[in-house]
């Protein structure tokens, strides 16, 4: 997975764990795509302190992740359920009785609702 998007993840779910400042300017960095040299002038701090800040907010992402592993569930949970889908549709498909691709349809709707 690219760096950016990771970042971005992690920072989604546990992104209120952070300091503010780290918060922000994650956001700022890897979601609103700014560089370090606008979000120092935004805030009017040097370049090296926005960077500094970001990358201790980095840490920290990868730190709860590693400990929490919610990140990794969560992707693991989906690929489980496309799994799931692609069986239902593969059964659905070879199906010649109504009331089975009723009920198939109908547990794909609530499994893409956990999608």
């Amino acid at each position: 997975m690219e760096k950016n998007v990771e970042i971005s993840m992690l920072w989604q779910i546990y992104g209120k764990m952070l300091t503010e400042k780290q918060y922000e300017y994650i956001d700022y960095y890897y979601n609103n795509d700014l560089s370090l040299s606008e979000i120092a002038e935004n805030e009017r701090i040097t370049r090296q302190a926005v960077r500094d800040i970001i990358k201790k907010g980095e840490r920290k992402l990868f730190e709860y992740e590693e400990k929490l592993l919610f990140m990794r569930k969560t992707m693991n949970q989906e690929k489980q359920i496309q799994n799931i889908l692609l069986s239902l549709n593969k059964i659905q498909k070879d199906s010649s009785d109504r009331q089975v691709t009723i009920i198939l349809e109908e547990i794909k709707k609530e499994l893409n609702c956990l999608v």
